[in-house]
């Protein structure tokens, strides 16, 4: 048997297709660029480059992009024993507009389903989710069935067991109301001991939207980390287990496209959690992942590495 994993993460992937001209709507650009996405498959990439031994588990459309993501996911030193093919649907494509700093229009092309929400409960390896050091799920994973009860699943098999993680990962589009979201993902809550999620994702998850009333809304709900992300605000973190509390300020950038900033956060979150770093140091290096990301154009490609992220933030200071 295979050694177990630092992490496991399920849920959405994608080939993102973004622009190479910024600034400019999607109608008038003339040449764009390939890439991995996907926010659990990004948070997977982050932690591998972070020198952690990272799986997803996601499903693909039997095409080329689909063989695409396979190899990409090697090549970043991702586990793609998961990822299986969904013959009858295409592999999502996400088109982008970039217009810094804070302008980014997503383009979901998942119809007329994504593969990844075909994900089925008798289909997990439940052995290696348990055994995993931390195990990753997202809320995009709760809004279709059988990927929720498949998400639901693997959690209630996790027995909130090491570090079980819930990615408020909140898309409109995904979901028939934010009520149905709020809904589920009060579901999935009792089962994950950490919760992570911006302040528009904790209001529709708990119905508050400030960071100390998302704290604590998250701790009834069960959750002993809650980590609220506040933009150029930074984040605040609160941990009942060690009554440890962390507000620590965002890593100053020009940004380029901050679309897989909040990817580069969780990779770097779980790596720092793996660690066992206090919630100070892991937050910082959170942080300074999501700022370094932002600062270019891709996602997954642009994923620092310990080294590249410990110079990015000691600059920074």
């Amino acid at each position: 048997m295979s050694r177990d994993f630092d992490l496991i993460t399920m849920g959405r992937v994608s080939v993102d297709i973004y622009p190479e001209q910024t600034g400019v709507p999607l109608e008038d650009v003339t040449s764009f660029g390939k890439f991995l996405g996907g926010s659990a498959t990004n948070v997977a990439v982050a932690a591998a480059r972070l020198g952690r031994r990272a799986a997803v588990v996601t499903r693909t459309g039997a095409d080329p992009f689909g063989r695409y993501i396979h190899r990409a996911l090697r090549d970043f030193g991702v586990d793609d024993r998961w990822v299986r093919e969904v013959p009858h649907l295409p592999t999502p494509v996400v088109f982008c507009e970039i217009f810094p700093p804070d302008d980014f229009p997503l383009y979901f092309y998942r119809f007329p389903k994504a593969p990844d929400l075909e994900i089925g409960p008798d289909e997990l390896d439940l052995d290696a989710i348990r055994r995993a050091r931390v195990f990753w799920v997202t809320g995009t994973g709760l809004s279709r069935s059988p990927s929720r009860e498949a998400t639901l699943a693997a959690l209630e098999a996790r027995g909130r067991s090491g570090i079980t993680v819930l990615d408020l990962d909140y898309r409109p589009m995904f979901w028939s109301s934010p009520i149905a979201a709020a809904r589920h993902i009060a579901a999935a809550l009792p089962y994950v001991t950490v919760a992570v999620g911006n302040l528009q994702e904790c209001r529709v998850a708990v119905g508050e939207a400030t960071p100390e009333g998302a704290v604590r809304a998250l701790h009834d709900a069960g959750v002993d980390l809650a980590v609220v992300k506040q933009g150029p605000g930074g984040v605040l973190g609160s941990r009942l287990s060690t009554a440890e509390r962390a507000l620590v300020p965002a890593v100053p950038v020009t940004v380029v496209n901050g679309l897989g900033a909040g990817d580069a956060f969780g990779g770097a979150l779980a790596h720092g959690l793996i660690a066992g770093h206090d919630l100070t140091t892991t937050l910082t290096l959170a942080n300074a992942a999501g700022s370094y990301v932002a600062g270019q154009l891709a996602c997954a490609d642009a994923m620092p590495d310990l080294g590249q992220l410990t110079g990015y933030l000691e600059a920074a200071r």
